[in-house]
């Protein structure tokens, strides 16, 4: 098991301000696997990672769209969500693509309900966002085939 950094983030701005500091580290071709509590930051810590990455465009969930491509940062931004999926429905989506860039330009992938995904990349960061009992927030974030030693957690 790949070790685990906890960080508890007081409110959104933290949540945002943590999606600046991956963005700085992030590469083409990294996967970011968002799970947790519904309304718990995943799509605010995309909008940090976004901004981190220089996009000025709005970022907003893709609920109903699935998929939303966001090309004029340092890196493009691939944006999934895949709540309103079922399992066969995401497998249809090809997701390795994103990731892979067979099609796309190689970007970073964000990926917010990754536990409805029937398969992962083979490197990824997990993020794993609940509320506290104090009404926070904590990001439990697991690299898998990542190196993370070097990065910036802000």
């Amino acid at each position: 098991m790949a070790d685990k950094i906890k960080i508890m983030l007081a409110n959104a701005e933290a949540t945002q301000n943590l999606g600046i500091a991956l963005a700085q580290s992030l590469h083409a071709g990294s996967v970011i696997l968002l799970e947790g509590d519904l309304g718990a930051g995943k799509t605010t810590l995309v909008q940090g990672i976004g901004q981190g990455l220089g996009i000025t465009e709005s970022i907003v969930s893709p609920t109903f769209t699935i998929i939303n491509e966001y090309i004029e940062g340092r890196l493009p931004l691939y944006h999934l969500d895949l709540y309103r999926l079922e399992p066969q429905e995401v497998a249809a989506l090809n997701l390795e693509t994103y990731w892979e860039s067979f099609e796309v330009i190689p970007g970073i992938v964000a990926i917010e309900w990754a536990e409805r995904m029937p398969y992962q990349p083979d490197s990824y960061l997990s993020i794993y966002l609940t509320y506290t009992n104090e009404g926070d927030r904590l990001a439990e974030i697991t690299p898998y085939n990542v190196g993370i030693g070097d990065w910036d957690w802000g």
